[in-house]
């Protein structure tokens, strides 16, 4: 087979495992939208299928020959000595660094899956899907007890595949390197460990100060008027509703079904207008990731973010940086109060903009402060490491996860509702996920400070109401590489440094004037 030929067909086999991965999310993201309660069996069973069809395509044997043909080595690197076809050197010439990350990525991917049994991919899928379904009625009934079962399944299963993918390697950490590619658990701890360092004091002097009253925030705010208000700020930030959709999740998530086809989700709460407010934002920031993917990557496997914490940037900046600025609701509050206008009498913006930005230790992880958010992931970082090292049961992680909010965050959850029940990840084999998120506060901040230096102040741009500038330049600087570079390589090429908890730590003290 000439070079040509096996570069096309390459190409063709990974659309296939692309594509079908775009048909297990679009049920899983029916699953968590529309599915009629009582088809959970049935979902899991379709779940399961596609994904041992996929998995047959990823670890077929006509990979080998083709990574052979054109010349890639053992690490997924071109390299004219492993191939014996002598047009090898100069498919390394015209690769390129899109063609060198597309041989990287699919190697990867073929490597990882290789030695990983149909049966355990299968049984991945289906008790996931299942134990996602429990954990729904677990978490409104408030019973651990009935989803236990399914965790430890879940858990166990896990843990057979990273032991299958990686014999020799640390298990949490081949299970991280599926969410954020090159990271190790040792390394987030010590820093974490940074982080928290540098957090206390500004929490502390946050919390020393008199706390600020909202009256305001404890109305009823009408939950079409905030639908109303959440698309049009997703319009302001570029999300085009022509290539995506906004529909109602019992936990915010985006899903990509196709380069034209992003589903964000969000939740309202009638007596919690921020809940409904910041997940629009959020999960806009993911959206506008997806959408922003470049025409080189699009189709391929390079269209994915380089990483979920690279991921997770864009969703925090736009949150966080943006939406919890003062200058963004200089712009916004009197559309905000034309919509809210008798929850919202005699309320300045002032007013609201510290209202927005309240911080104070809180039980649930998608409606925590930025000062306090970390805290959140740190914890369940720590947890999860200790069920997949055993050294926490999972029958003792209600009590674990008690006694770490204590000592973190000198709070308590009455109940498992509020407290390990309150995520849908662990439910969904998500292991190693967790960290991604505080790495995504810190690029967030990183990538800010990057960014003003060429466009300007921030505040600036977003008093007036213009996010073209902003987006342009995540575009161009992130979103229309995909996964062509590691999270490192990307944070590097866009900052000049690996990620460092000092910008953010500089961002928190600067806007709180605190630490």
């Amino acid at each position: 087979m000439n070079i040509k030929d096996a570069l096309e067909r390459l190409k063709a086999k990974d659309a296939e495992v692309v594509r079908l991965g775009q048909i297990i999310a679009l049920l899983e993201w029916d699953q968590e939208t529309y599915m009629p309660e009582d088809a959970s069996k049935e979902r899991a069973a379709q779940t399961a299928l596609l994904a041992g069809m996929r998995h047959e395509r990823i670890i077929d044997a006509e990979w080998s020959d083709l990574f052979s043909a054109v010349g890639i080595g053992e690490e997924g690197a071109l390299n004219e000595s492993s191939a014996p076809n002598p047009q090898a050197a100069d498919s390394a010439d015209s690769a390129g660094e899109v063609g060198a990350a597309f041989f990287r990525e699919v190697h990867k991917r073929w490597k990882k899956a290789v030695n990983v049994p149909k049966k355990l991919v299968e049984d991945l899928a289906r008790e996931t899907s299942l134990s996602q379904s429990a954990w729904v009625n677990s978490r409104k009934n408030d019973d651990y007890d009935s989803f236990a079962p399914h965790l430890a399944t879940v858990i166990e299963l896990e843990k057979e595949y990273a032991a299958a993918v990686s014999p020799e390697g640390d298990i949490y950490d081949t299970l991280l390197d599926d969410y954020e590619p090159g990271a190790r658990g040792d390394q987030l701890s010590v820093l974490f460990d940074e982080l928290l360092k540098g957090l206390n004091p500004i929490l502390e002097s946050i919390l020393s100060r008199p706390a600020v009253s909202a009256p305001f925030l404890n109305q009823s705010y009408p939950i079409d008027k905030q639908d109303i208000f959440g698309k049009r700020i997703q319009e302001f930030m570029g999300f085009d509703a022509k290539r995506g959709r906004l529909d109602l999740s019992a936990h915010p998530f985006t899903t990509t079904l196709g380069p034209d086809d992003i589903r964000v989700t969000t939740r309202y709460d009638e007596r919690n207008v921020f809940s409904g407010l910041f997940s629009n934002i959020h999960e806009a920031g993911h959206g506008l990731y997806e959408q922003g993917m470049g025409l080189s990557v699009r189709g391929t496997t390079l269209a994915d973010g380089a990483g979920l914490g690279i991921h997770e940037s864009q969703s925090r900046f736009w949150e966080n940086i943006v939406g919890r600025s003062r200058a963004f609701w200089d712009f916004w509050f009197h559309d905000f109060t034309t919509l809210f206008p008798d929850c919202l009498e005699g309320v300045g913006v002032e007013d609201f903009y510290r209202a927005v930005n309240i911080v104070r230790p809180s039980l649930i992880r998608v409606d925590a402060d930025e000062v306090t958010y970390s805290y959140h992931i740190i914890i369940r970082f720590r947890l999860e490491r200790a069920l997949i090292s055993g050294d926490l049961t999972v029958d003792d992680l209600p009590g674990a996860w008690r006694e770490s909010y204590k000592k973190y965050l000198g709070i308590e959850p009455m109940n498992d509702a509020d407290g390990c029940l309150q995520d849908v990840h662990w439910s969904c084999g998500l292991l190693g996920y967790f960290p991604t998120y505080a790495l995504g506060n810190l690029y967030a901040a990183q990538f800010a400070n990057a960014m003003e230096k060429e466009i300007g102040s921030l505040d600036d741009v977003f008093r007036r109401g213009d996010s073209g500038a902003v987006l342009g330049w995540l575009r161009r600087e992130i979103h229309e590489h995909g996964r062509i570079h590691t999270p490192e390589n990307l944070c590097r090429r866009v900052t000049g440094d690996s990620v460092n908890p000092t910008f953010f730590l500089d961002y928190l003290r600067t806007k709180y004037r605190a630490g």
